[in-house]
């Protein structure tokens, strides 16, 4: 009788879980006007899904590659050039009264690419290697003295460096040393990627636009080593990108993205997999809140902005679809609690009263 009576009581109970079971976070109260949107993925869909919009990012990181250029470094807007004319005519008009040279001022290449000399006017200068305005500056001055020579430096002005923010052991200013500077010497020269950064992004601002790549990308394909060019703006940040775990799971905590891409299967096994006592792998659920922009009908989007995809890892058919589906930033993934779990407590605890009962039976007799 006491067994019964406490079976009763337990059953009419709310056991405590630590985890939610798939029906109640699936039921919906108000079914003429349900809130969010169910999406079953399967092999089936799962193409049809990766088409959908991304949400907490814009669905991949914008890197280039480009082709290798001269050895040697060209002349840029901001250079100063010193110009030393030799020239050993008599009553030369370019050297000085009783001397072979002379000397000019440093002279700043403009914003049109251009410097000024007396007799000869504005010469296009930039673009140019050292060499090759020598030879123009040259060419140029025989028309008044066929006899001069020039003799040219260069002081590369901020137009033909670098300026490495962040992320790295000294940042600064760093100078280019030719047209092949690649990315990698430049943070190589600022004493490499700063110790203790998770997941490092390489990113670099130029002429308005933002390119990021991860550094392990970037250090895996000889190819995205891309050229650095003057005037370049380089920041090495960590990737902010994550997804909350909670529910029957080996970890319920805010992970962080491991790679640029990550697909479901990728994403359990960074949560330390499923807890296999508590776990319903039929249950496998991920949140997903979309923009109101992203609603489109039928299954080129979704038709709601809030989004429950389920998962059944008990089948082949789900286990490759969570290969093949993508884990977004921001999302949730919720491992429900298994209903067998429910029962299993029940019947521990009928058991305890049981033996309980047992022993009151003894000591009464």
């Amino acid at each position: 009788m006491l067994c019964a009576t406490v079976a009763v009581s337990v059953a009419g109970c709310s056991l405590p879980r630590g985890a939610a079971i798939q029906s109640e976070v699936l039921r919906e109260d108000q079914a003429e006007a349900p809130s969010f949107q169910v999406v079953p993925v399967t092999r089936d869909a799962a193409s049809a899904l990766a088409q959908w919009p991304k949400t907490g990012w814009k669905g991949h990181y914008n890197w280039f590659k480009d082709s290798r250029g001269a050895d040697s470094s060209v002349i840029q807007t901001g250079d100063t050039m010193q110009i030393v004319i030799w020239d050993n005519q008599e009553n030369s008009l370019l050297a000085g009264q009783g001397t072979k040279l002379t000397q000019m001022p440093p002279t700043t290449v403009s914003s049109s690419g251009k410097i000024f000399m007396p007799y000869v006017g504005h010469v296009p200068v930039r673009g140019l290697t050292t060499d090759a305005a020598r030879d123009r500056l040259q060419k140029r001055l025989e028309q008044i003295a066929s006899s001069a020579q020039v003799q040219l430096a260069v002081t590369e002005g901020r137009n033909n460096s670098v300026d490495v923010v962040g992320g790295v052991a000294t940042p600064g200013r760093i100078p280019l040393e030719s047209r092949n500077t690649g990315i990698l010497s430049v943070i190589a020269q600022t004493g490499g990627i700063k110790d203790g950064l998770r997941n490092p992004l390489v990113r670099l601002q130029r002429g308005g636009q933002t390119y990021d790549i991860l550094a392990r990308d970037l250090l895996a394909d000889a190819s995205y080593n891309v050229r650095i060019r003057g005037g370049d703006h380089l920041n090495i940040v960590e990737d902010e990108r994550s997804f909350n775990v909670l529910g029957a799971a080996g970890t319920q905590q805010l992970i962080y993205f491991e790679k640029e891409r990550m697909s479901v299967m990728e994403a359990l096994s960074a949560m330390g997999g499923l807890e296999a006592n508590r776990a319903n792998p039929k249950g496998v659920l991920i949140l997903r809140e979309y923009k109101a922009e992203h609603l489109k009908p039928g299954m080129a989007g979704p038709d709601m902005q809030q989004v429950v995809f389920t998962l059944d890892l008990t089948s082949a058919d789900g286990l490759f679809a969570a290969r093949q589906f993508d884990i977004q930033p921001n999302d949730t993934l919720l491992v429900t609690e298994s209903p067998v779990n429910a029962a299993r407590t029940i019947l521990g605890l009928m058991g305890n009263v049981v033996g309980f009962g047992s022993t009151l039976n003894n000591v009464s007799n």
